[in-house]
């Protein structure tokens, strides 16, 4: 089985972890760590943006990502939302397990 870290970001704490809790609750993720207070330097709409930004770090099975990818984009505020996958190559073996049996 595959498994990868999907990365999301998101300028609202309380909506990263209503985004976070339901797609735990929803067995597309094994769990969500929430990273506070990123900056963020991006271009968007023809200008460079600094923003404060809270980093979603997602772990879930490679052939959830579509589903989970639809979710964050149904739930996500932003009108384009970063929903990245890597790959986990290695991990430990009970850890990787504890992703499968805690997804769908």
């Amino acid at each position: 089985m595959e498994y990868i870290l999907v990365l999301c970001t998101i300028n609202d704490m309380n909506k990263a972890k209503e985004i976070s809790g339901k797609l735990v609750r929803e067995k597309l993720a094994a769990c969500v760590n929430i990273i506070p207070k990123i900056s963020s330097i991006y271009f968007w709409k023809d200008e460079i943006v600094e923003d404060e930004e809270y980093l979603m770090l997602i772990k879930t099975k490679n052939i959830l990502f579509d589903e989970l990818k639809q979710r964050i984009i149904e739930l996500h505020p932003y009108e384009v939302a970063e929903v990245v996958s890597l790959k986990i190559d290695n991990g430990s073996k009970a850890y990787l397990e504890w992703i499968g049996n805690s997804t769908k």
